[in-house]
């Protein structure tokens, strides 16, 4: 008779499962959302050309011709390793940028164990060295933990220390920290810096503030067609405030992207890209005003491949 009383198995207490938080990402693309809404400067002419090699190898030509300052060349190779993470990540990575100046930028992205990334970065300007650094990643089910090291140099006793953590808290709320230590002779310090994030069905709400200041950030998709972006960042050091507002108009079936934005310097400016299917083209239309300068440029790229 007590068997005839007793709760269905799916009725039980307890039975409702809750979803485990994602990974919150790194802590560099926290604003990532909306600086993809405010268009690239440009200015002169500029021809991009891409080629595959192999599915592994790529190479890049870019030609600048420069109105205000000097016209260069760079020369970009990548090659991308078998270990697929996501569409857009695969290890390991190595890219190289050298200019007709000399000067090199390489990468080179590894993946040392399942949840653990590292990335070196070296920089020559002609014959000189001015960076290397070096990063490791490590990403759990729901939080992400970065150290850096910037420029070591044991002889001179000069570093730089970055330290990130981000935290999922809940499905939509991220937060975390940064801390950034410098040395050098004669002089020692260190910054810390809070962070948060929000993320709603149409809208990323961010903001990091700490002794250096405060940059915030709003992006919002109104639609398919239609994303706008906001930011503000204070910097406390120099005294200064500024705001950028950005609107990015996508048709696709015109094949066309149109940015624009406005800031607090009386800046306005946009890029027009337009693709030219089924050719391996994009032609890209750029014009920036500065009514405070009295400045005006604009610019114009052809895109292979």
């Amino acid at each position: 008779m007590g068997n005839m009383l007793s709760p269905l198995p799916g009725l039980r207490r307890g039975s409702h499962r809750k979803e485990p938080l994602a990974n919150p990402g790194s802590f560099d693309e926290l604003h990532r959302k909306c600086k993809e809404v405010f268009p690239q400067q440009t200015e002169g002419v500029k021809l991009i050309i891409n080629k595959s090699l192999t599915s592994h190898f790529q190479v890049t030509h870019t030609i600048h011709m420069s109105t205000i300052g000097q016209s260069s060349y760079h020369l970009n190779t990548t090659y991308v390793g078998d270990q697929q993470l996501s569409p857009t990540e695969a290890f390991p990575t190595l890219i190289g940028d050298i200019n007709n100046a000399g000067s090199l930028n390489a990468q080179v992205l590894h993946l040392l164990a399942e949840r653990i990334r590292t990335k070196a970065v070296f920089q020559t300007q002609q014959s000189k060295f001015v960076t290397w650094q070096f990063d490791t990643e490590y990403r759990g089910d729901d939080y992400t933990a970065t150290l850096t090291l910037g420029n070591p140099d044991l002889i001179s006793e000069s570093i730089i220390v970055v330290a990130h953590f981000l935290q999922s808290i809940t499905s939509r709320l991220v937060l975390g920290g940064e801390m950034v230590y410098h040395r050098r002779p004669g002089e020692e310090g260190a910054i810390v810096t809070l962070a948060g994030k929000y993320t709603a069905l149409k809208w990323i709400a961010t903001l990091n503030l700490g002794y250096g200041g405060a940059h915030a950030s709003y992006y919002h998709r109104a639609n398919d067609q239609i994303q706008v972006g906001v930011e503000f960042e204070a910097n406390t050091r120099l005294q200064d405030t500024s705001f950028a507002f950005g609107y990015q108009l996508t048709l696709p079936q015109a094949n066309m992207v149109f940015r624009g934005f406005l800031d607090s310097s009386w800046c306005v400016g946009a890029v027009l890209e337009k693709k030219l299917p089924p050719l391996p083209v994009t032609l890209a239309l750029g014009a920036f005003l500065n009514h405070w300068k009295n400045r005006f440029h604009c610019g114009f790229s052809i895109i292979v491949g």
